[in-house]
């Protein structure tokens, strides 16, 4: 397996988590709609900066697929806005373990929709690791009342997982012609109209806190799209699927330094299953890389 598209895909989770943690703290106050503009229109500053620095801006956004790009754009939004809807009615972990269907759905579909070889070893890193995700997050959930709310924030985040999972997969076909910078502008730019159009909605004015929340995450989101597009260029789907449950360590890490919330016992054994899924996937891939004279 290519080692920098792990390196690059471990990078873009961890700037998607900087980003959820600004929505989730604007959940309760700032309209949907807002926050997908700005962090769309703040994200096009670093995705720009990315083209000039490759020299690819503006040739870097001609497109010989252009249709391809719409239907990534509305996966990519659906799911964007799903999932910061999502915030303002569960709590993080559960939209964490709603979110995880992603990979998993994801590798399903480089099967059918890539034609991608996904070994059984594969298979099983990926089960493990989503096993380790239930094994931290049950126990909370046996806590929380199933009310109206909480049962529309489920639905969101499932909605979110899937077209998360589409778009994954829409963007490693498009990666193959496509530049990554212009996979990730399109995107910010279709976002950014999107939320733009909700603005007669009622916006509100932020304060000082809740804009640089706003741009913080729009900044975090332009740079892990370009990481994220960056290592599904060099790497297929099936094999950084598992990488994206590291998600859950930057959490933990975020649940006590943000929230502090400190880790239960079940933090401990959903760990080691996660790290595991990891050690299964990497050992495989070193045990069949070809051989160079």
């Amino acid at each position: 397996m290519d080692t920098s598209g792990i390196t690059l895909r471990i990078g873009a989770t961890f700037f998607f988590t900087l980003m959820v943690i600004c929505a989730k703290l604007l959940a309760d106050t700032v309209p949907v709609g807002q926050v997908v503009f700005f962090r769309s229109a703040v994200a096009l500053i670093p995705l720009i900066g990315f083209l000039i620095w490759t020299r690819e801006f503006p040739q870097g956004l001609r497109t010989r697929r252009p249709m391809a790009h719409v239907l990534r754009c509305m996966l990519g939004c659906t799911a964007l806005f799903a999932s910061f809807a999502s915030l303002k009615y569960l709590p993080l972990a559960d939209a964490t373990i709603i979110g995880y269907l992603a990979p998993l759905v994801s590798v399903v579909l480089a099967r059918l929709v890539l034609g991608e070889d996904v070994p059984p070893a594969r298979w099983l890193a990926v089960t493990v690791g989503f096993l380790g995700i239930l094994v931290l997050v049950i126990p909370q959930l046996n806590d929380v009342d199933l009310d109206r709310a909480y049962l529309i924030g489920a639905a969101l985040a499932l909605t979110m997982a899937l077209f998360t999972a589409g778009a994954k997969i829409q963007i490693r076909s498009l990666a193959l012609t496509e530049n990554a910078g212009a996979i990730a502008f399109y995107f910010a730019l279709t976002c950014a109209l999107a939320g733009l159009a909700t603005a007669s909605f009622g916006w509100i004015r932020p304060d000082g806190y809740q804009l640089a929340l706003l741009i913080g995450a729009g900044m975090a989101g332009g740079i892990a799209h370009i990481m994220m597009t960056l290592a599904l260029q060099r790497a297929e789907v099936s094999k950084l699927a598992p990488f994206e449950y590291l998600a859950l360590l930057f959490a933990i890490i975020a649940d006590v330094a943000v929230f502090g919330l400190a880790p239960q016992m079940e933090f401990y054994y959903a760990t080691a299953l996660i790290l595991g899924s990891l050690w299964l996937v990497t050992k495989r891939a070193k045990r069949i890389r070809p051989t160079t004279i």
